[in-house]
């Protein structure tokens, strides 16, 4: 099978960022399904994974967590799908990756595919709406099913424009129904991009957040979800955060953060990792097999709508690197897509 892969982790402006390449197609074994994969998106994990480190592979190592494509066999326990099945999924970042022709996941992780989304619109949307609903209704505790507290609730997403952001904000306005989302952007098209996914207004996260959402009537936030640098947000969180309220991070911290501060508060800070329940194969890890055929529903009934931005074409090495270099860029809107490998 063709698949595109990495021997060395190096910048993106290396000829050998990453390789074409022939492996051999897997068998499914267990609850595995082999999936044909018709289109990956790319996410900032993927970058980070990539990230220049003095390492080497040996066979090359296939990363990407991202894919909607044709379930081709079945391992002998499969129960949930069967050969012909449109799936979209996120796979496990301890598993060989979908920047490949085929790929192994487990069913439990997999859902079915929106059957009014292309391939390339569906690969757009797993892993960061399974990061946006586990941080909301699980991590926050925000109501799954709205109530008159949660519909006069304000949530502020932090880099509101990019993958997390954008489903996030969809999710919070059109499934939990909160009364006002604020998402944070920087440039003009970004604010723009934000209002399109259901963002009620939009405030500069280059400048003091709190002085901004009290201009617009907000002497606070009940919910943050932070989809930037944690450090770099930490303290105006703390300010803007309400009492009793909760913050969320999708984004690892490089220092320490003094929890202390949210105490007066009684506020609550969470991590939200997507990877957890099949790096870990938690007891409840079907339940984004449930989470996501629930998106598909609600995508099916035009409540939700992928956030593709942009496809780049085949899946090869020389397009998945312009997608890497677009994304550690830091520009991106939306997400970025590429279609299956020819």
């Amino acid at each position: 099978m063709k698949a595109v892969g990495l021997y060395q982790y190096l910048p993106v402006n290396s000829p050998n960022c990453f390789i074409d390449l022939e492996l051999a197609k897997p068998t499914p074994m267990g609850n595995q399904l082999l999936v044909k994969v018709k289109a990956i998106s790319v996410n900032p994990v993927d970058t980070k994974v990539r990230k220049p480190k003095a390492k080497t592979e040996d066979p090359a190592r296939i990363i990407g967590w991202d894919a909607a494509g044709e379930v081709v066999a079945t391992g002998a326990d499969a129960r949930l799908f069967s050969t012909g099945d449109r799936v979209y999924y996120a796979g496990s970042i301890t598993q060989s990756g979908s920047n490949a022709e085929y790929q192994l996941v487990d069913e439990r992780i997999v859902g079915r595919k929106p059957s009014n989304l292309s391939f390339e619109q569906a690969a757009a949307l797993p892993l960061t709406t399974i990061t946006a609903w586990e941080a909301l209704f699980e991590r926050m505790h925000v109501p799954e099913i709205p109530t008159v507290q949660s519909q006069n609730a304000s949530l502020l997403i932090i880099a509101g424009a990019g993958g997390v952001g954008s489903i996030a904000t969809q999710i919070a306005k059109k499934i939990a129904h909160l009364g006002t989302v604020v998402c944070t952007a920087s440039r003009p098209e970004s604010s723009a991009w934000c209002t399109e996914m259901g963002a009620d207004f939009s405030i500069n996260h280059k400048e003091p957040l709190l002085p901004q959402l009290q201009a617009k009537g907000l002497n606070g936030v009940d919910y943050i979800l932070c989809c930037a640098p944690t450090e770099q947000y930490f303290e105006q969180m703390v300010d803007v955060i309400n009492p009793q309220g909760t913050i969320c991070s999708i984004v690892e911290s490089n220092q320490g953060l003094d929890m202390n501060r949210l105490q007066g508060k009684s506020a609550t800070f969470a991590w939200e990792f997507m990877f957890t329940r099949a790096m870990y194969s938690t007891d409840d890890i079907e339940q984004q097999h449930a989470l996501l055929n629930k998106v598909s529903t609600a995508i099916e009934a035009g409540t939700l709508i992928s956030t593709m931005s942009q496809c780049l074409g085949p899946l090869n090495a020389r397009n998945l690197t312009e997608a890497h270099r677009l994304i550690e860029e830091g520009q991106t809107i939306g997400k970025i897509v590429l279609s299956e490998c020819v």
